[in-house]
């Protein structure tokens, strides 16, 4: 019988924050796959687990998982966990994974800290529905490519930054998505300078504007984008929906509703005067 893949979740900074089955698996399996192994071995040393490590990143993970593979197959159980947080977010081990499942090897999630899902837990946006982008373009063409793509977004989007990067992605998040725009920024979750900004695009560009040097990891939450109120009048757009689409009443009514932020009762009751009229 093949072993098992264990994806584990590792503290975002506080050390305090690994679970007591994440211990347990680490000490259980025959190897632990790590981003970089010197930064993982001091987790490791933190809490006593003497278990092996071999490296598995952005670099090598193509060839590494044809070898961790083979040792599943094999019968040995393994781990596979990142410089912090959940493996696999933005982060190098969906390849692994993938190959696993194609193979019938078992894969186990042990769940734990994610910079992603604690930001959008404090940082006062809607999270009924959200997109998340993973890191933004470094240069400059590409980032301000994908923040265009954002401008009529109607969840809130996340995004990692790099420090050195953030006054100049907020820049352009005032240029493109508008001053106003509903923006939060967390930046050293769970650490000792965690901090989380919450207002405007323009509030966060002139607050992180002032800083000396920003230092950290850095989760972008950019807000809905505003309801924009359509050109001319409900009965115009009535109008205009039936005779381009083929949609029944009751279905422009819907959509005229929602574009205009209208109760439907007040729309409908504007198309039966229209179509009394008629």
């Amino acid at each position: 019988m093949s072993g098992s893949l264990y994806v584990v979740a590792t503290p975002i900074g506080n050390l305090e924050d690994m679970t007591f089955r994440a211990v347990r698996v680490l000490q259980e399996v025959a190897l632990i796959a790590a981003e970089d192994t010197r930064h993982s071995r001091k987790l490791l040393d933190h809490y006593g687990i003497k278990t092996g490590l071999i490296s598995y990143h952005e670099h090598n993970e193509t060839s590494r998982a044809d070898q961790l593979l083979e040792r599943l197959q094999q019968g040995d159980s393994l781990a596979l966990i990142s410089d912090a947080g959940t493996p696999c977010i933005a982060d190098p081990g969906y390849r692994l994974v993938s190959r696993c499942r194609a193979a019938g090897v078992e894969v186990i999630a042990v769940p734990g800290p994610s910079a992603l899902v604690a930001a959008l837990s404090i940082g006062g946006l809607p999270t009924d529905a959200f997109r998340f982008i993973g890191f933004l373009p470094a240069k400059i063409h590409g980032r301000r490519q994908v923040l265009e793509q954002l401008l009529d977004e109607k969840q809130t989007v996340a995004c990692y930054e790099a420090p050195h990067r953030l006054q100049a992605t907020l820049q352009d998040l005032v240029d493109i998505c508008g001053s106003e725009r509903s923006l939060s920024v967390a930046r050293e979750l769970t650490k000792r300078h965690e901090e989380v900004f919450a207002g405007t695009t323009a509030a966060a560009l002139e607050y992180f504007s002032s800083a000396d040097r920003i230092r950290g990891e850095l989760v972008l939450l950019l807000g809905p984008a505003p309801q924009r109120q359509p050109e001319g009048t409900v009965k115009e757009a009535l109008l205009q929906l039936q005779a381009e689409t083929e949609l029944s009443w009751k279905q422009i009514v819907k959509q005229v509703a929602k574009d205009f932020g209208l109760p439907g009762s007040e729309v409908y009751r504007q198309s039966l005067e229209l179509r009394e009229k008629e």
